[in-house]
């Protein structure tokens, strides 16, 4: 068995040059190797665009979204459901790991021949672009596996690096900070990409990306340290390069970068909550034509979306379950549903505009926007349920629905889309993220936003949900902190998109505690399934009912996974290595804890 690190596959290229080339995969003659293929400029666009698809996807799911967290009330016994119990253990392989360095090994492979292309300055774009790839992946892998062998040119039998110990990841993050850099000095201004190219890398989208990487960064430094890192001797990475000044240079710079795309007037919310009931954080994330929401709105509305895969009905649809898979795995956990705040911009637990949960509707009344917007039924969208209309009876039936990324009335008569022919656009990073990471950043640094930054940003962001501005006055009256405020809206607004609550939880050094409490669903006491035989079974769950703090204080709930069986741990922030790998490459040491 050959090691990752060395793997020849053939060149697959994606054309961007018309509004059909964009999602057509071109298999050159066999005749066309590696050696022979970078001769010309066309032959590094070509190249460049076949990147394209790996990056997240509507395949990857489980990964792309929350499955299997704390706010989530689903759970089956293996997968990424496993993993937010801590029931993780070493795989023999794994294709995010294998998969991950032959993309990097074919970019690798063009940036090698780039080098020696008389005519530099004609394949900068696509030279930028490749290194943009090359940072997104070695970022994936350094958010699961913490450090990895950092491998930048392309390998044969006798290269060193196929035996060679894993890169700490500040390391890693060095190379990628280096690769971004490089990227955003020779990657256009989305304000000059063409409509037949949309969806290519921008230059902000770059600097966006390249924010995530440095915000992520500076507080898993600032809150996990090198906790996960292992001594690099008998297991892990190590801790080579680790500077706890960076903590405070990388949030300066995600502020820098942040404040530089908001200032651009590139990009905007998304917000037509007038023509659409006020559910634009619904139908944003299902815009495909005209006919994929009641308003008749399309893709070219969106400037909010600043990197994302792009997807086309009749040239690349999500050939995989996206409305099924999000219609039974990312109903929502009690805590999702009160973390939403009143319309005054309080906590329920503490305005007095929340109604309880007496019955059915009540919690919804005088609630956040995108409440409604995510957790309605898809079939009848924004109709808030009535008594009846939800029965509590069995396994995957908590008393809430998920109607975030599914198409329109999807199984219904009148369905825009079936299941697998999705073609909405997949946001990974969106001007909403973009201000979020702003007001952490600020925050992290300063231990407060003034009014004006919290209106410049965070508030931008609640007046589309109908809340009102947090101001400092607001949080002193109210005994609010501004912390919670921040991570509150970063958990319900970016909800089972591509920056996970996992990945949220640990940077922050507390997914241990937040992962390891028991997760409830619908209240019980007090309620109309009290008692009613018509609207609640008990018998036909796995649990018994548990008393858990709600918005009117402690109350029987529904109990999907007791915490006994939550057992996540610091261990747990890293995946391990695949035996595969280990046991080809002895240097190759497994991450602490496996």
């Amino acid at each position: 068995m050959k090691n990752i690190l060395y793997i020849i596959i053939p060149c697959i290229m994606v054309l961007f040059t018309s509004c059909e080339d964009e999602f057509i995969d071109l298999t050159p003659p066999a005749s066309i190797t590696d050696d022979v293929y970078y001769t010309e400029a066309e032959h590094f666009l070509t190249g460049s665009n076949r990147f394209y698809p790996n990056l997240m996807g509507w395949d990857d799911q489980p990964l792309f979204s929350d499955h299997g967290s704390d706010l989530v009330g689903y759970f089956e016994d293996g997968g990424i459901q496993a993993y937010g119990r801590g029931e993780t253990l070493p795989p023999v392989d794994d294709d995010y790991y294998t998969d991950t360095y032959e993309y990097i090994r074919d970019m690798n492979l063009l940036l090698e021949r780039a080098e020696n292309y008389d005519g530099e300055e004609s394949i900068a774009p696509y030279v930028g672009a490749t290194k943009f790839h090359r940072a997104w992946q070695y970022f994936f892998l350094v958010q699961r596996y913490g450090g990895v062998t950092l491998v930048t040119k392309p390998l044969d039998v006798n290269s060193e690096e196929l035996d060679a110990p894993r890169n700490s990841r500040y390391e890693v993050v060095a190379q990628i900070i280096n690769d971004l850099d490089d990227a955003i000095s020779t990657l256009p201004n989305e304000a000059n990409i063409g409509s037949e190219d949309k969806g290519k890398i921008s230059k902000e989208a770059a600097m966006a990306f390249k924010a995530d990487v440095l915000l992520h960064e500076a507080t898993w430094m600032k809150y996990v340290g090198t906790t996960t890192d292992g001594d690099g001797t008998s297991s892990g990475a190590g801790s080579a390069g680790f500077d706890d000044s960076n903590i405070t240079r990388y949030l300066q710079e995600v502020v820098t970068l942040t404040k530089s795309i908001m200032s651009s007037g590139t990009y905007e919310l998304w917000n037509h909550n007038d023509a659409l009931d006020n559910l634009s954080s619904n139908f944003l994330f299902n815009l495909e034509d005209s006919g994929s929401n009641p308003a008749g709105l399309d893709k070219a509305s969106n400037k909010e979306f600043i990197l994302y895969g792009k997807y086309d009905f009749t040239f690349r649809q999500a050939n995989t379950l996206v409305s099924h898979v999000y219609n039974g795995r990312l109903r929502p956990s009690r805590k999702m549903m009160d973390l939403f705040l009143a319309t005054d911009g309080l906590p329920i637990s503490a305005s007095p505009l929340f109604q309880g949960y007496a019955n059915t509707p009540d919690e919804f009344q005088n609630r956040d926007y995108r409440m409604r917007a995510y957790f309605t039924n898809h079939k009848t969208l924004g109709e808030i349920p009535q008594n009846g209309e939800v029965v509590l009876s069995g396994t995957n039936n908590y008393g809430y629905f998920n109607a975030k990324f599914m198409s329109w009335k999807w199984d219904t008569e009148d369905a825009y889309r079936a299941t697998e022919t999705e073609s909405y656009d997949i946001p990974l990073i969106r001007l909403a993220e973009v201000y979020l990471m702003y007001a952490e950043a600020l925050y992290e640094l300063n231990g407060s936003l003034t009014d004006s930054e919290l209106d410049e940003s965070i508030n931008l962001i609640k007046a589309r949900a109908g809340l009102p501005p947090l101001t400092n006055a607001f949080l002193a009256a109210n005994n609010l902190d501004l912390e919670t405020e921040i991570r509150r809206e970063r958990a319900i607004e970016l909800y089972a998109e591509s920056s996970s609550r996992y990945t949220d939880l640990k940077r922050w050094g507390i997914a241990e505690d937040e992962l390891g409490e028991a997760v409830y669903g619908a209240v019980i006491e007090g309620t109309v399934y009290e008692g009613n035989e018509d609207l609640y079974t008990p018998e036909s769950y796995n649990f018994t009912p548990e008393v858990t703090e709600t918005g009117v204080g402690n109350r029987l709930c529904l109990l999907i996974q007791p915490e006994s069986t939550r057992n996540f741990s610091r261990e747990n922030y890293l995946f391990p290595i695949p035996t595969s790998q280990t046991g080809l490459n002895s240097n190759l040491l497994q991450n602490p804890g496996y």
